[in-house]
């Protein structure tokens, strides 16, 4: 059943919210044959990801997508079959008064944000009344059952895999960013916002046995890399040393690529939800660093996704993890639970293909959506 459908997205986590929705978009129209019109009020946030998006245009199509630049004046259209406020944004009242007059009737939803908190699969799917006599449904991604899945596109872990088991795709995906990896060299992605605990993690890489190469996008992440580095700045393929550490600063990339980055390393640091999601479709050990937020929720969403993830795991791997997550997201000292992940390598290897198997064995976001409006009419 081909419908129209809408999706609303305010950036306001500089890439993630538009990272999340445009990935959505795009599967809607490749996948399940959609249409699909995208609005955003930031596309300079959007033309990061998509590099081909023009920043000026108040109205292109990319990768099968309408893609609209919300504008501050609301300027009124005819609403689509599927309406989608991505994470709480706020759709205009004249829009939400012509869906309720539209002679067709509008489904609404309401996208949340990623999150294992228990209560979510309670509240997945529960309509709330609205004006104009409209509904307008809650829609929770999440990692069990009882939620609308995880955003994954068909074939990803086959294409993953096979990436990963070949050495040569590897090396020249490396080499197309400017990477040359050394033997031996440990690779680690770090992608994350400003944080007082790097210091700690750097210092214990660099004094440890094993080489290290650490592979750090472009991103807020660089000021507190940079005064480690007691350097004066930091550009796009500039590299240091410190002990067993390499550093080397890496261009902020489309999203395919940076998909590949992550395959690419043995263990990555990401931040936020779309690049949190995408490390754990990588199949690696990971560290998330949680968006902040000013009431200190983020800790319990940071605790409920530890207390699912680290199921199965023996307690030595186990314990080590979660402290390390935990003093990341503090800002405390790193390198006693780095130390203590040391030997616990190929259990935490293991058990992230094991996580990423189980979550691709369920239903993905997209095809939860296009079900659920299925149902729904």
């Amino acid at each position: 059943m081909r419908a129209f459908w809408e999706i609303f997205c305010t950036v306001v986590d500089n890439y993630g919210d538009a990272g999340v929705t445009w990935r959505l978009a795009r599967q809607l129209v490749a996948e399940h044959g959609q249409r699909v019109r995208l609005w955003v009020d930031d596309l300079a946030a959007l033309a990061r990801l998509c590099p081909e998006a023009d920043v000026d245009a108040a109205r292109q199509w990319r990768a099968g997508v309408e893609i609209c630049r919300w504008p501050a004046h609301w300027q009124p259209v005819e609403p689509a079959d599927v309406v989608i406020e991505a994470f709480a944004c706020r759709l205009p009242e004249t829009h939400v008064a012509a869906m309720a007059d539209r002679r067709r009737r509008v489904l609404w939803l309401n996208l949340e944000y990623l999150s294992a908190e228990d209560w979510v699969g309670g509240c997945h799917g529960l309509p709330s009344l609205q004006p104009g006599g409209l509904q307008k449904f809650f829609f929770f991604p999440g990692f069990t059952t009882d939620t609308g899945g995880l955003l994954r596109e068909r074939g990803l872990i086959e294409r993953r895999r096979a990436f990963q088991a070949d050495a040569a795709a590897r090396a020249d995906f490396l080499q197309s960013v400017g990477v040359q990896a050394c033997p031996g060299e440990r690779l680690i992605s770090l992608f994350a916002y400003e944080n007082a605990a790097l210091s700690s993690w750097l210092k214990a890489m660099a004094s440890e046995g094993r080489p290290t190469l650490l592979l750090v996008p472009e991103g807020r992440i660089l000021d507190d890399l940079r005064r480690w580095l007691a350097e004066p700045a930091l550009a796009v393929g500039d590299g240091q040393r410190r002990g067993a550490l390499r550093v080397q600063v890496l261009p902020f990339v489309r999203q395919e690529a940076y998909d590949r980055l992550l395959w690419c390393c043995d263990f990555n640091a990401v931040r936020g939800e779309d690049s949190f999601l995408r490390a754990q479709w990588a199949g690696r050990p990971l560290l998330w660093h949680i968006y902040p937020q000013a009431d200190g929720a983020h800790r319990d969403k940071l605790e409920a996704f530890l207390s699912l993830y680290l199921e199965g795991l023996p307690p030595a791997a186990a314990g080590a993890l979660q402290e390390l997550w935990r003093a990341w997201n503090a800002g405390a000292a790193m390198g006693p639970a780095w130390s203590a992940l040391a030997d616990q390598w190929p259990e935490l290897r293991a058990h992230a293909e094991r996580w990423c198997a189980r979550q691709a064995a369920r239903p993905d976001l997209a095809a939860a959506l296009v079900q659920f409006y299925a149902d729904w009419l």
